[in-house]
């Protein structure tokens, strides 16, 4: 029976998308912030329709790049579906960012005075889900003695807050920067991109959960790639940088090896 205190509806979008399940890559893809759904039950956050379409609402491009990434490494992907105004799936729960009252300079009403509950019902609802899904499919290649490696998939505003950022893709990394440096020498080489070293941002403890947990917890090889919005907002850019990163990933791969 369905559970009468969740917030999705049975009718709702399940939270986790994963593709390719029986790809046979060792790259495991995730992407937190692909989507920009929103429970009913919370309305529209008290958000305009305009804001939610920019990149306080989900990371713009990163589902289409992901899922064309996923079938040219034939890798398995998990993607979460709803918006990172509901709950940010890259963040600690106890997390003050966690479920933002103002993003960027975007007052977000339905997530202010939340009681303890309000908070607990988005956890059960969408981040604990997502993550679980993540941690499953890591145990099971874990127990079949498969390889996994991680890539966490992101895109980045071209502005923050008056701020233009003018490189096209950013490597982060945080303890474990084996595989980050191998794919920040392979995107320099290709002489058309500024490339952003821990940049536009870095991976703390504090500001992030996927790689910390899913990566440098399980001492996986892994790194996050930003890519910026304007670059693959249509569907031509998508390719593109899929392509590009499906020439690379296994080549940075084979470097690690060595």
């Amino acid at each position: 029976m369905p559970n009468p205190h969740s917030l999705l509806a049975p009718d709702e979008p399940d939270p986790v998308r994963l593709l390719n399940t029986g790809g046979k890559s060792d790259f495991v893809l995730i992407a937190d912030h692909a989507g920009r759904e929103i429970p009913r039950a919370l309305g529209r956050l008290g958000v305009p329709e305009s804001e939610l379409l920019r990149h306080i609402a989900w990371d713009i491009g990163i589902a289409g790049v992901t899922e064309r990434l996923a079938q040219a490494l034939d890798a398995v992907a998990v993607l979460q579906r709803y918006s990172r105004l509901v709950i940010d799936c890259n963040r600690d729960p106890s997390s003050p960012t966690s479920i933002p009252e103002i993003s960027e300079h975007t007052p977000i009403p339905g997530n202010t005075g939340l009681s303890p509950e309000q908070r607990q019902a988005r956890v059960d609802a969408v981040f604990r889900p997502y993550h679980a899904r993540i941690a499953a499919l890591l145990d099971a290649r874990a127990a079949e003695h498969r390889r996994s490696v991680l890539v966490a998939m992101h895109s980045f505003t071209p502005v923050f807050k008056g701020e233009s950022r003018c490189m096209q893709v950013g490597v982060l990394y945080h303890r474990d920067a084996k595989l980050a440096n191998i794919m920040l020498d392979l995107l320099r080489a290709e002489g058309d991109l500024a490339v952003g070293d821990n940049a536009p941002y870095a991976i703390t403890d504090a500001s992030d959960y996927a790689v910390p947990v899913h990566g440098e917890a399980r001492g996986l090889p892994h790194v996050e790639l930003e890519i910026r919005q304007d670059l693959i907002a249509s569907a031509d850019g998508q390719a593109a940088w899929a392509a590009r990163l499906a020439r690379l990933l296994p080549l940075a791969e084979q470097r690690m090896a060595t």
